[in-house]
């Protein structure tokens, strides 16, 4: 090659280089995300009647207020109180419960309430493939457009998995998590356990007082390696106990724990003081706030609130959503999927994440008030609860009472997985209970548990409010402060399509860069390290190439150096 020619094209390769690094510095223009294309929903359920959030009696069940969003249906609390088989015609429909779901029967001991307890419950699956069309059913939504495959233990249901033939969205009482069963100490209680499920499961009755085994059904610890067989499709089991001691407990399947409870086959079961005429809401759905509270905790308490804490992971939850086989799912469940190398990805509060544990987990609260919270982590890790504004005492571990005068008061609470906590919540403003009226945040303190599928804001965040910082509808009264919670309820924002912080300005200083940086970057360094890369594979060729001329001139330009000629030049 002539060396003009060379040093043409060198000029040629540099002249580029520099025109797209020169580009490579213009900044793109700013995009805003109109609020007008965006997926939005209604804070709170439309579906659910403000009429639910009134104080009432309901066949002779008297029904505490719960003020927020979407509280749970008063028809389900009434049937809970006294059984399904003791409730009027008009009151069950209202349910969609079977009417076998909950008998209560027998004053045993004579003090005025129901001592044999039957519980019947059924294995469901949420947002699985559908055999019939592309899409997912039936869809239950942890946050908007959110839909991981789980099971659950759900009560005996009279109707569809669906609202009705034209929804695939879950039928109210198949959610997340499964139900907290409560009962009294002395009760005979059966769960009965009918496996509407593909797979083998069990029930394990965690800290729960049982016998290992009862003599006419067998095994009943759940455990198919050491008590009993696994109960298949189609089949049913009574699970019997008779529990002496009070506390906070907790039910999971035991067959193939390690993703069966991931799953959310796993609730909370409450084993209240034995009390005269103690009618217990047997089965609590939902939102966590117990409405017709134990004679035992009212004695103490203002209020009380179940609090489930489960956390899944998307890797497990999907292979429902890809299979219809259960062979198939079977295989990649039990041989494939390893859980060592799992992680967590969504986090829920009693079944949901933020914003939707807004419309239901909220603890709405008055001043000098005493709480009962029963928290449970039914999650594969470590949890760290923190109460802002509020310092909460643990009364209770895994359902045993800590010793008065040890009881410690904090703001963080760790749990480790499968371990329960009572605690009592003051609402004193002394500024050591409560540093006074707010809408003060709840929540998990690892910081990835208050995401959901990496995005925050999500996860199990939740807040404490009182009532005068609610507003008409049951949603905290935050825009005054210029909060917006509006863009928390679109898909898109969970999708990563909607900037976080686009509106915080006029001109969205923080909004949308168009196009995207990262990748524009990547590839503008991709292109400028293959130029470089090949001037210097050029270089190297013309040095090869000529490399007898370039040899000759060196040693004609020594000689020339070195001669007294070159030397007075």
């Amino acid at each position: 090659m002539p060396i003009h020619n060379f040093i043409a094209l060198l000029t040629f390769f540099m002249l580029t280089s520099a025109t797209i690094a020169q580009a490579s510095l213009k900044l793109p223009e700013t995009i805003k995300v109109d609020p007008a294309a965006l997926t939005a929903e209604p804070m709170c359920d439309p579906k659910i009647s403000p009429a639910w959030r009134e104080a009432q009696v309901i066949d002779g069940v008297k029904i505490d207020a719960s003020p927020g969003c979407s509280p749970d249906n008063p028809a389900w609390i009434a049937a809970a109180v006294k059984g399904t088989n003791n409730i009027s015609m008009d009151t069950l429909m209202k349910t969609g419960l079977s009417p076998d779901a909950i008998i209560k029967t027998d004053d045993l001991d004579g003090d005025g309430d129901p001592d044999r307890i039957i519980i019947k419950l059924e294995i469901m699956e949420l947002n699985g493939k559908s055999p019939d069309f592309p899409g997912l059913v039936p869809t239950f939504d942890i946050a908007p457009g959110i839909q991981p495959g789980a099971w659950v233990f759900a009560p005996k249901t009279s109707g569809m998995s669906t609202e009705n033939f034209e929804s695939v969205r879950a039928n109210p009482l198949l959610r997340l998590p499964s139900p907290v069963i409560r009962v009294e100490v002395g009760d005979i209680v059966q769960i009965v356990l009918e496996n509407t499920h593909y797979f083998p499961h069990s029930i394990h009755l965690h800290g729960v007082d049982h016998p290992f085994s009862h003599g006419e059904h067998g095994g009943q610890d759940g455990v198919p390696q050491t008590s009993e067989v696994e109960l298949m499709p189609g089949e049913r089991r009574i699970y019997q106990f008779q529990a002496r001691q009070p506390g906070t407990m907790f039910y999971h399947c035991h067959v193939q724990t390690h993703t069966h409870l991931a799953m959310g086959l796993a609730g909370m079961i409450v084993i209240e003081e034995n009390k005269p005429n103690n009618w217990l809401q047997t089965l609590n759905i939902g939102a966590g706030h117990v409405r017709h509270p134990s004679v035992a905790v009212r004695e103490q308490f203002d209020q009380e609130y179940d609090l489930h804490y489960h956390a899944m992971d998307k890797e497990l939850s999907s292979i429902i959503q890809k299979h219809n086989d259960p062979r198939l799912i079977a295989r990649d469940m039990n041989q494939r999927y390893d859980i060592t190398d799992s992680t967590e990805d969504y986090f829920t509060l009693n079944g949901l994440s933020f914003p939707y544990t807004l419309r239901e987990s909220l603890i709405i609260v008055e001043p000098d008030q005493k709480i009962k919270l029963r928290l449970l982590n039914s999650g594969g890790e470590l949890i760290a609860v923190h109460t802002h504004g509020h310092h909460a005492t643990i009364t209770h571990y895994d359902g045993v009472e800590h010793n008065p005068v040890a009881q410690i008061m904090r703001d963080v609470f760790d749990m480790a997985p499968a371990q329960r906590l009572d605690l009592k919540l003051e609402t004193v403003n002394d500024g050591k209970h409560s540093y006074g009226e707010g809408d003060w945040l709840f929540h998990d303190h690892r910081e990835k548990g208050i995401t959901t599928n990496g995005m925050a804001e999500g996860g199990s965040m939740s807040s404490i409010v009182y009532t005068s910082y609610l507003g008409e509808h049951g949603m905290p009264k935050v825009s005054h402060f210029g909060i917006e919670l509006n863009k928390y309820f679109t898909k898109e924002y969970y999708e990563r399509r909607l900037p976080v912080w686009q509106d915080l300005d006029a001109w969205s200083s923080l909004g949308s860069p168009a196009g995207d940086i990262g990748v524009d970057a990547a590839t503008q360094t991709s292109l400028l390290n293959a130029l470089y890369g090949l001037l210097a594979g050029l270089l190297i060729y013309l040095i090869f190439a000529k490399r007898e001329q370039i040899k000759q001139c060196a040693v004609a330009a020594v000689s020339r150096l070195k001669s007294p000629k070159g030397s007075n030049q």
